[in-house]
């Protein structure tokens, strides 16, 4: 049986907000604490604001903020919302 060959690259995510709306800065704080307290030497974050770079939202298909994207490792994987419930966020991120 073959063994499943783990990346040595971290989690790479990234979370788009809206500014300072009141569901992107829960969602900052939620995901920064799902990090600290789940993936503290196994992920990198990006956090994207479209009010300050909208154009990136049409690279990734965003529609709806705040939206975490887990880009690595493959498939992506996307979470829509504030990220409250982190046993539904660590699901979505497979761990």
């Amino acid at each position: 049986m073959p063994k499943k060959v783990l990346s040595s690259r971290p989690q790479k995510l990234r979370l788009y907000v809206a500014g300072h709306a009141p569901n992107s800065i829960l969602a900052i704080a939620n995901l920064k604490l799902i990090c600290e307290t789940h993936l503290p030497t196994d992920h990198e974050l990006e956090i994207v604001d479209l009010l300050e770079d909208p154009r990136r939202a049409l690279a990734d298909g965003i529609v709806v903020t705040p939206t975490l994207l887990r880009l690595h490792p493959l498939p992506v994987r996307k979470v829509i919302g504030n990220l409250s419930d982190a046993s539904q966020v660590l699901l979505a991120l497979g761990r």
